[in-house]
């Protein structure tokens, strides 16, 4: 493994630590560059709680790197708690049942009034 490698790795180790609710998606909340990262920030738009986001188009060794961390090969990628929940399809699935709401509110502290 490179040096550069290590750091992407060590990057996407720190991101996942730090935020509760991390979407790793294509573009920006406000201008998804694919369906699927667009419905999943839809989704978790909807439950209301702050997530943050990467945007792995503006940054190739994140998207190179993420699925060999993951063990998942494709984005979007939805981490809550240091822990991979999955892509879109498991999230809308999540979402439509109400198992994404309770698991975002439990680690998401609602915005502040």
């Amino acid at each position: 493994m490179t040096e550069q490698m290590r750091d992407t790795e060590a990057l996407i180790r720190d991101q996942i630590a730090k935020h509760a609710v991390l979407l790793y998606m294509k573009g920006t909340p406000q201008f998804p560059q694919c369906g699927f990262s667009a419905r999943a920030v839809e989704a978790l738009s909807q439950i209301g709680r702050p997530f943050a986001y990467v945007n792995i188009l503006e940054n190739q060794d994140i998207r190179t790197m993420l699925p060999q961390i993951a063990n998942w090969p494709t984005f979007p990628q939805l981490w809550i708690n240091a822990e991979l929940i999955g892509g879109s399809d498991i999230m809308l699935e999540m979402f439509q049942n109400g198992e994404l709401k309770t698991l975002i509110e439990q680690y998401s502290p609602a915005a502040e009034a």
